[in-house]
């Protein structure tokens, strides 16, 4: 059986708490190094003048994003405790079968410490809504009865 003094037990203790306690490492001018900020990567497909792939970063806003401070603010708006504002529509869910057009996006990235990686489509109701909880980070995009002038209204003369 092997048998430890106190002293060395002690100076084991001394030697794990001053690991722990140690202080990060400061850069050349003596300031701890930032964290990692958060990035999004935004792929947008089928979605007409909003094509592309855009970088978001926020706290401060910047990127290549077209709106990177109004898509911040929605980000920050969605971001609540116990709430993914990037999850998935629920496999369950009742929604409607208006289809929304063509256009996909992707989000990849961190987002508040977190890995991302969303897709997105506008193939029914539920994916309409997703989509649109996100505009200004996502592009606003209308369907073709969007741009139909209503009829509402109209009288119908017989001819």
């Amino acid at each position: 059986m092997v048998q430890f003094s106190s002293r060395t037990v002690l100076l084991g203790a001394v030697a794990v708490l001053a690991a722990v306690a140690a202080p990060a490492p400061a850069d050349a001018h003596g300031t701890l190094p930032l964290p990692r900020a958060d990035q999004l990567v935004i792929t947008v497909r089928q979605a007409g003048g909003a094509d592309g792939t855009y970088v978001l970063r926020c706290h401060p806003s910047r990127g290549t994003h077209p709106s990177p401070a109004a898509a911040c603010a929605t980000l920050d708006r969605r971001t609540v405790w116990g709430h993914d504002p990037f999850a998935p529509v629920p496999p369950r869910a009742l929604c409607t079968m208006q289809y929304g057009g063509p256009a996909t996006a992707r989000i990849s990235g961190t987002w508040a410490g977190r890995p991302v990686d969303a897709r997105y489509d506008r193939r029914d109701g539920c994916q309409v809504a997703r989509w649109d909880s996100l505009v200004p980070l996502l592009p606003a995009v209308r369907t073709r009865e969007e741009h139909r002038p209503s009829t509402a209204g109209a009288e119908v003369h017989p001819s």
